[in-house]
């Protein structure tokens, strides 16, 4: 995993840091006290659905289509307001039921920034620190939160420490930690909003996602290549990751969809 996020991701060093040392340190705890609670935040294109896909990869052997895998995406699985009871109800029995299957699973929650305000908090009693909730030991679980939310905090942040010159490597935790906080947790379009998760401190690892510059998305144009098998030309290395749009306008230095577009971008080409 480590060898992977090191070759494969670009331009995240902090996720990379993160990441390992939430996965090192929970998986070699024989016995964790609470479950790992990770939560992935930034804008469009920078990796975060990428990084959860790969990380399940390396933890279960059918990756993503494992039985002990679940995904929810407040789109597909709640996407009536009212009904938001039941879905807390229905939630929380999944959850109990495959956590009693398998202590070890993994629980993906992608767009948090589009679930309903309230409806997350039925899973607090799964995250804290407790030996058993219901009847079922669920210490080993691993709950992941993917958002948008915080992301332009991020990039704004990430903008003017590149005025300030300073290097993207040097960015840490402590300089977007206030500004994802705010976005996430005081914010009434986020899920997180008002959210026990946030007042308990039940998420171990707050993970960044910083905006991607024109160098990186070239990065990500040879990797489609290579992965579909094509002819790596520069030509159209550079015409790629020229059409898509920069930010702000009068540096043009982020990507504003990341590397989300490059795959459908090459198509043009071939």
């Amino acid at each position: 995993l480590e060898f992977d996020l090191a070759t494969n991701l670009v331009g995240q060093p902090l996720v990379r840091q993160q990441v390992m040392k939430g996965v090192r340190e929970f998986l070699e705890n024989p016995s964790p006290v609470k479950p790992l609670v990770m939560s992935f935040h930034g804008s469009t294109g920078t990796g975060k659905t990428y990084v959860s896909s790969m990380l399940i990869r390396y933890l279960f052997q059918s990756g993503l289509q494992s039985p002990y895998v679940h995904h929810f995406s407040p789109i597909v699985h709640f996407p009536h307001a009212e009904q938001v009871e039941q879905y807390k109800e229905s939630l929380k029995r999944w959850i109990q039921g495959n956590l009693t299957n398998c202590g070890r699973s993994a629980f993906l929650f992608d767009e948090m920034d589009k679930m309903h305000p309230g409806l997350i908090d039925v899973i607090i009693p799964f995250l804290g620190p407790s030996w058993v909730v219901y009847g079922t030991n669920y210490r080993k679980a691993i709950f992941i939160f993917i958002s948008n939310a915080g992301g332009e905090q991020i990039n704004n942040v990430t903008l003017a420490l590149w005025r300030a010159r300073k290097d993207r490597e040097e960015i840490s935790l402590q300089d977007l930690k206030p500004a994802i906080s705010k976005a996430v947790f005081e914010n009434p379009q986020s899920g997180f909003w008002k959210s026990g998760i946030s007042h308990e401190h039940l998420i171990d690892f707050i993970v960044p996602f910083l905006p991607l510059k024109h160098h990186h998305v070239k990065q990500c144009v040879v990797s489609e290549l290579v992965q579909q098998g094509l002819e790596v030309r520069p030509g159209v290395v550079q015409e790629v990751a020229d059409s898509i749009p920069y930010f702000p306008e009068e540096e043009k230095l982020f990507s504003s969809t990341g590397c989300k577009t490059v795959a459908s971008r090459i198509s043009f080409f071939f």
